[in-house]
C-alpha cells in the first residue's frame, strides 16, 4: 500500500524495473567491472568525512590552527581527517584504473562516447578536488607546492594570469586564496561533480556494461551474466568491505600528517612537490625547464599536455573501427604507452632529486 502510493505520485515503478532487470556480463575480465563502484565508494567516504571536518575548519586566516585543532584536539579528528586524505588518493587511484579498463574494454566506442566524455569529466573534477583541497590546511607543504601550482596555469597565454589571479585572490597565495579554493572544493566542484556523476550512471543504466575484445565475438549462447541486483551488487558491496578496510588501516597507521604553519617569507623548503597523480605532468615541466631556456620548456610541457588531453578525449572519433567491435592494434599499443609512461614519469618524479 505504501509503495503504491509513492509510486502513483513519483512514477518510480519503471526505474525499479530497470534496475531489477540489468544485467552484468561474466566472464574472465569482470573483476574490471568493479572499479567504477569504488570510486563510487570513495567518492561517498569524501562526502561523509568532509562534511564532518566543515563542521571544525574555518577557510581564511584561522585555516591552520583550526587543522591543528581538528587533528590534535577534537576526538577523533585525526582520524577523520585521515580518512579524507586517504580516500582522495584511493579514489583517484580507483579512477585511473576504471578509465584505463575502459579504454581497453574499447568502452568509448558507438554508442557510448558520452560515457567516455563524462569520464574524463569526472577525472578532471577529482584532480581539481585534490589540488584545491590540499591547499586548505595551510601548512608549508600546501603552501609552497600551492605556489608552484599555480605557476602553470599563470604562464598560458590568453586567459591564464587571469585564471591565475582569481584564483590566488591577490599577489601571493595567502588567505584569500585559501577562501576561494575552500569555496571551489566544497561548493562549486560538488555541483560540477554530481552532475557529472548522475549523467554518467544513468549512461550505463542506459547502455549496460561493455564486453572486452574478444568475449564479444563469442556466440550469444556462450556469453553468460549475472543480475545485477543482488548477485553483483553483493559482489560490489564485498568489494568495498575491503576497500573500507584498507582505508582504515591506512589511516591508523600511516595518519595524516600536518607541517608546520606556512611562512611566506621563509625560502621554500627542498623537495616540494604535487600529490602523486600530478607528478607526470610536474617532472615534465621541470626537465624541460632545464633543458630549454627561458619559459620556453614550460611553454613546450603546457603545450604538451592540452595536445594529449585533446587527443585523449578524442579517442571515440579517432579510433577507425569505433562503430565495429573489432580491435584496433593501434589503440591498443598507444593505451599501453600511456599507462607505461604514466607509471614511469611518476616514478621518475620521485625518484629524481
Amino acid at each position: 500500500m505504501a509503495w503504491a502510493w509513492v509510486d502513483e505520485r513519483l512514477g518510480l515503478q519503471p526505474a525499479v524495473d530497470m534496475v531489477a532487470e540489468k544485467t552484468v556480463p561474466e566472464h574472465r575480465h569482470t573483476f574490471w567491472y568493479y572499479w567504477g563502484g569504488l570510486c563510487l565508494f570513495f567518492f561517498v567516504i569524501q562526502v561523509v568525512t568532509g562534511l564532518l571536518l566543515m563542521v571544525y575548519y574555518e577557510p581564511g586566516e584561522n585555516a591552520y590552527a583550526s587543522v591543528a585543532k581538528i587533528t590534535n584536539e577534537i576526538n577523533y579528528g585525526w582520524l577523520i581527517r585521515s580518512i579524507h586524505s586517504w580516500s582522495a588518493n584511493l579514489m583517484l587511484g580507483a579512477v585511473f584504473i576504471h578509465m584505463f579498463s575502459v579504454y581497453f574494454f574499447r568502452a568509448y566506442r558507438k554508442p557510448r562516447e558520452f560515457g567516455w566524455w563524462t569520464g574524463l569529466g569526472l577525472l578532471g573534477a577529482a584532480m581539481l578536488f585534490g589540488f584545491s583541497g590540499y591547499l586548505l590546511p595551510m601548512d608549508e607543504l600546501a603552501y609552497f607546492a600551492t605556489r608552484v601550482g599555480l605557476a602553470v596555469p599563470e604562464i598560458m597565454p590568453g586567459a591564464g594570469p587571469l585564471i591565475t589571479a582569481i584564483a590566488r585572490g591577490g599577489t601571493d597565495v595567502g588567505a584569500a586564496t585559501v577562501q576561494r579554493f575552500f569555496v571551489l572544493h566544497v561548493m562549486l566542484l560538488p555541483m560540477v561533480f554530481m552532475a557529472l556523476l548522475g549523467l554518467h550512471l544513468w549512461l550505463i543504466q542506459k547502455h549496460g556494461n561493455k564486453l572486452p575484445p574478444g568475449e564479444e565475438e563469442k556466440p550469444v549462447s556462450e556469453q553468460r551474466s549475472v543480475k545485477f541486483v543482488p548477485n553483483f551488487m553483493l559482489r560490489d558491496a564485498a568489494a568495498w568491505l575491503v576497500a573500507l578496510m584498507l582505508l582504515v588501516g591506512l589511516a591508523c597507521f600511516f595518519p595524516w600528517k600536518l607541517g608546520p604553519p606556512a611562512d611566506p617569507l621563509a625560502a621554500a623548503p627542498e623537495g616540494i612537490h604535487p600529490e602523486w597523480y600530478f607528478m607526470s605532468q610536474f617532472i615534465v615541466l621541470k626537465l624541460l625547464g632545464k633543458v630549454l631556456p627561458g619559459v620556453i620548456g614550460e611553454y613546450l610541457g603546457v603545450a604538451i599536455f592540452t595536445l594529449g588531453g585533446v587527443f585523449w578525449g578524442l579517442i571515440p572519433l579517432l579510433d577507425p573501427e569505433s562503430a565495429g567491435g573489432r580491435r584496433a592494434r593501434l589503440f591498443t599499443w598507444i593505451g599501453l604507452l600511456a599507462v607505461i609512461g604514466f607509471l614511469f614519469l611518476t616514478v621518475l618524479a620521485y625518484w629524481l632529486p
